[in-house]
């Protein structure tokens, strides 16, 4: 394991503050992580919107996986462990569509909140750690900015029977 990548590993405040003083291209990269092209709006809306120093980005969802979106619920169709990775998969198009909004992820002052609807069946009770991929995600990338407020919902029903979609709120600098 490289030593970039092992940076990336640890846990803790001092490393959280070390990953502070990293560009976040270079700490994608040191994830294996390249951005896709934003997804666009699934109907009459903006990907995002900037106001004053927020950046609101509408819901987004998993990206597609050998061309299809995934589509069916946590607790039938999917496993938890899948949802997280649905999760995380979410957070890398919200991040394309920062970066588009920014022209340079380095511009984000913190991550604020994230809100997560879960498509699940009602005996389904593990949301909070289906939105732990995003929120994990978050915070590999950003460190300490990437700590936030959240808010994780089940839902019997997602726009295109999708697993999972979250929208987000960013602090952005000028």
């Amino acid at each position: 394991m490289s030593a970039e990548r092992s940076a990336v590993c640890l846990t803790g405040p001092i490393a959280l503050a070390m990953l502070d003083r990293v560009s976040i291209h270079d700490r994608l990269n040191a994830l294996g992580i390249t951005l896709p092209p934003a997804t666009n709006p699934a109907a009459n809306y903006t990907n995002y919107v900037v106001t004053g120093n927020l950046l609101y980005v509408a819901g987004k969802a998993p990206l597609p996986v050998d061309g299809k979106a995934p589509k069916g619920r946590l607790g039938r169709e999917f496993t938890t462990v899948q949802g997280y990775a649905f999760a995380r998969s979410t957070g890398i198009d919200i991040l394309s569509v920062v970066n588009d909004a920014l022209g340079n992820l380095d511009r984000v002052a913190r991550v604020v909140k994230l809100q997560g609807f879960v498509n699940a069946t009602p005996e389904f009770e593990e949301h909070p750690q289906v939105l732990n991929g995003c929120s994990d995600l978050m915070v590999e990338v950003f460190g300490p900015k990437g700590v936030h407020a959240r808010s994780v919902f089940g839902a019997t029903s997602l726009r295109a029977n999708l697993p999972i979609i979250v929208d987000s709120i960013f602090e952005i600098e000028r």
